[in-house]
C-alpha cells in the first residue's frame, strides 16, 4: 500500500506588524478578501470518474468545469484560502502538490488551505496514468488561482447566513434483504444551505461561498458537467454579474438528488439551490434580519486522527480534520473523503451553542479515498458501510478530533 501523507496540526498565531506611516491595527479593515477562478475542463480525451461502468472517454462538454479560490485575511494578517473544484475528490497526490507549492510561493501554510471537491461524477479521473498531462496542468491552475486570490485581497465585510433546499434525499432504504440504494423520504437529511457572504467596502456583493449535503450525481452520461452544483454557481453568477459563486460540498455520502438521470433535473436542482442562496442572503428584503456579521480573529487548524483498518496488517490511516474559525461567529469544519450526513447532524447538535459560532460542516475535503460511515450506518449495513474499510471506532475518533481542534481555535 502506498505510504499515506503525514498531516501536522498547526494553528495560525496572530501577528501584527506596523511600519511608520501605516495604519494602526484599529484603523486597518477588519477583513480583506480576494477571489479567482479558472476553467479546468480537460482539453483532451480522458476517462471519467465516479462510475465504473463508463469505460470510454468523455464525449464532450455539457458545461465547463471550474476551480475557484476565495482568500480571506483578518486585520492581523492571518489568511485562509478556500479552494473549490468541480472534481470527484481531492486525491492525496493533488493535495500534496498544491499545498507544497502554495506554501513555497505564497507562504500559505497547509492548515490555512482548505481544498474541497464538489464530487461531480461527470469530471475526469485525473489520477490515472493517462491523465498525467492534465494532472500537471490542473495543479498549476490551482496554484495560480490561489496566488491570484491572495494578490487580489481588498477590504471586505463578511457575514454568515443560511436557508434550506429540498431536493436531497437519503438513499438508504431498509428492506427485508438489507439496505438498498433507493430514495428514502424517511431517512436523515441535512437540507441546510450555509452561505458566506463577501461584500466590498462599499457594501456591494463580491462573492458567495455556499454549501449543500448531496451527491452531485443527477447525471452519469459521458460529458463534462458540474451537475447541480455547477448549475447553481452558473445561475447565481448570471443573476448577479460580477459576483463569484463557489460551492463547498457537504456530508452527502448517503444523499442523492431526486429526481435524477435527466439533464433538466440537474438544471432544476441547480436553480433550486441558487434560489436558496438568494433566500439566505434575503435578496429583495428591505431590512435583512438574518445576516450574522463575522469578526476575527481568523484561526485555522489541521491535524490527522488515526483510523484503524478492518484489514489485518493494514496500517492506520491519518485522516485529516480541519477547522477554520471566524472568531466566535462561524466555524467551518472540513472532513475528508465521503462522509455520511450523520456527522454533520451530530457536530452541529454538539457544537452549536447560543453564545457560540455557527457550525458549518463540509465533507470531501483535503483527501479523497473511501467512504466514512457513521456507527449507525455500519450497524445497519448497506453500500456505504461495505465501502468503509475502517473499524467502528472511526466516528468517535473523528468527532473527538473535531472537538479538540474546535477548542484549540477558540479565540
Amino acid at each position: 500500500m502506498k505510504k499515506a501523507a503525514v498531516w501536522v496540526w498547526l494553528v495560525i498565531v496572530p501577528v501584527f506588524c506596523a511600519r511608520a506611516g501605516e495604519a494602526t491595527k484599529d484603523e486597518a479593515p477588519e477583513w480583506k478578501a480576494g477571489v479567482a477562478a479558472a476553467v479546468i475542463t480537460p482539453k483532451m480525451p480522458l476517462p471519467m470518474a465516479g462510475y465504473a461502468g463508463r469505460k470510454e472517454p468523455a464525449e464532450g462538454t455539457e458545461q465547463e468545469l471550474f476551480a475557484k479560490a476565495l482568500a480571506i485575511q483578518d486585520r492581523d494578517g492571518n489568511r485562509v484560502v478556500f479552494l473549490t473544484m468541480d472534481l470527484i475528490g481531492v486525491i492525496e497526490r493533488l493535495r500534496t502538490a498544491v499545498a507544497e507549492q502554495v506554501q513555497q510561493k505564497y507562504q500559505l501554510p497547509p492548515h490555512a488551505l482548505l481544498m474541497n471537491a464538489s464530487h461531480t461524477h461527470c469530471g475526469p479521473a485525473y489520477g490515472r496514468d493517462e491523465a498525467k498531462e492534465y494532472f500537471e496542468s490542473l495543479t498549476q491552475a490551482l496554484v495560480d488561482i490561489v496566488g491570484k486570490s491572495l494578490d487580489g485581497l481588498e477590504p471586505a465585510a463578511l457575514s454568515y447566513c443560511y436557508a434550506r433546499c429540498g431536493f436531497a434525499m437519503n438513499r438508504r432504504t431498509p428492506t427485508e434483504a438489507g439496505y438498498r440504494n433507493h430514495p428514502n423520504p424517511d431517512g436523515p437529511v441535512d437540507h441546510t444551505v450555509p452561505v458566506l457572504r463577501v461584500a466590498r467596502a462599499d457594501g456591494t456583493l463580491r462573492a458567495v461561498l455556499f454549501g449543500y449535503a448531496c451527491h452531485n450525481t443527477t447525471m452519469g452520461f459521458r460529458k463534462w458537467l458540474g451537475d447541480y452544483a455547477g448549475y447553481a454557481q452558473e445561475y447565481f453568477e448570471q443573476d448577479h454579474p460580477g459576483v463569484t459563486a463557489s460551492f463547498l460540498m457537504g456530508c452527502g455520502a448517503d444523499q442523492n438528488p431526486y429526481p435524477r438521470s435527466e439533464l433538466p433535473y440537474a438544471q432544476k436542482h441547480g436553480r433550486s439551490l441558487a434560489t436558496a442562496v438568494e433566500a439566505a442572503l434575503e435578496v429583495g428584503q428591505r431590512t435583512p434580519l438574518h445576516q450574522r456579521p463575522l469578526h476575527g480573529p481568523l484561526r485555522s487548524a489541521l491535524e490527522p486522527v488515526a483510523l484503524e483498518s478492518v484489514a489485518e496488517g493494514r496500517p492506520d490511516f491519518p485522516y485529516p480534520v480541519q477547522v477554520v474559525r471566524f472568531g466566535n461567529d462561524l466555524a467551518v469544519i472540513a472532513l475528508a473523503s465521503e462522509v455520511v450526513v450523520d456527522y454533520s447532524l451530530r457536530l452541529k447538535r454538539e457544537l452549536t451553542k447560543p453564545d457560540g459560532p455557527a457550525i458549518w460542516v463540509a465533507g470531501y475535503s483535503n483527501v479523497y479515498n473511501d467512504y466514512v460511515a457513521s456507527q449507525r450506518v455500519l450497524e445497519e449495513g448497506g453500500y456505504e458501510a461495505s465501502n468503509t474499510p475502517w473499524k467502528p471506532s472511526l466516528e468517535e475518533r473523528i468527532v473527538g478530533k473535531v472537538h479538540e481542534l474546535f477548542g484549540r481555535t477558540n479565540p
